[in-house]
């Protein structure tokens, strides 16, 4: 039995390639993606009421790990990147059918003629992810109080010591003030959750790089003192 499933959207996303991105949805609130509703899709009747909800279930696809054969185990990053669990003991992006499902927080449905977007926070979304559907989260049944999570429990967050150069400095003062303090804030919650894979943690290698919005950003790391080194705009234009 085949199935033929279209995207309904696409995401914009500030996570413009997967280093940085969080392992799950809602570990960084402040992280934000615009979720642009596709032709036929694109009618307003189909969003009726959901406004009424706080939160929703996204399903997607991992455009950009999907594999020509899958493999019954995978390196989950929490376990390091050198133990194997089977495939469906874990959410790794690399499954037999490359589906992603997350739960995010819906701040606004904005409906301008054809033109339907959704803007959402606690995204986990890589820019350009097709989007297959949209349910509303309903807490009532979707939560499961004192649920096991196997080799992946909560991850303790702790607090860091984050700092800007000059040179980053610089360019965060040329930009609009309401602009600066949420950036600042996403680059704080990326590092605060510490995108580099679990088996470069203790090792020597101090200096990384990602790309935030349109920006590339450089920074350093010893222990839990950060340093962003070099703050590199790609273009004028801030916010997709």
């Amino acid at each position: 039995m085949n199935f033929d499933f279209k995207p309904i959207g696409l995401i914009h996303s500030c996570f413009k390639e997967k280093f940085g991105i969080p392992m799950q949805s809602r570990l960084i609130p402040e992280a934000e993606a615009r979720l642009e509703i596709l032709h036929p899709y694109n009618r307003a009747e189909a969003f009726r009421e959901l406004t009424a909800y706080s939160h929703l279930w996204i399903t997607f696809v991992f455009h950009a790990s999907a594999r020509a054969e899958w493999r019954p185990t995978v390196r989950p990053p929490r376990l390091g990147g050198n133990q194997r669990v089977g495939v469906f003991a874990s959410r790794s992006p690399f499954r037999p059918n490359p589906i992603g499902l997350s739960v995010v927080n819906l701040l606004e449905l904005d409906i301008s003629g054809n033109d339907i977007n959704l803007h959402l926070a606690g995204i986990d979304f890589l820019d350009g992810t097709p989007v297959l559907d949209i349910k509303p989260y309903l807490p009532y049944v979707d939560a499961v109080p004192g649920a096991e999570s196997g080799y992946a429990p909560a991850p303790a967050v702790e607090e860091i010591e984050l700092s800007f150069t000059p040179q980053a400095e610089a360019v965060l003062a040329s930009l609009p003030d309401s602009y600066v303090a949420r950036l600042r804030k996403l680059i704080w919650r990326v590092l605060q959750n510490d995108p580099r894979p679990a088996y470069l943690r203790g090792e020597p290698r101090s200096r990384f790089g990602m790309r935030l919005y349109d920006f590339n950003i450089r920074w350093e790391v010893k222990e839990r003192s950060f340093r962003v080194t070099h703050l590199e705009p790609l273009s004028n234009h801030l916010l997709d």
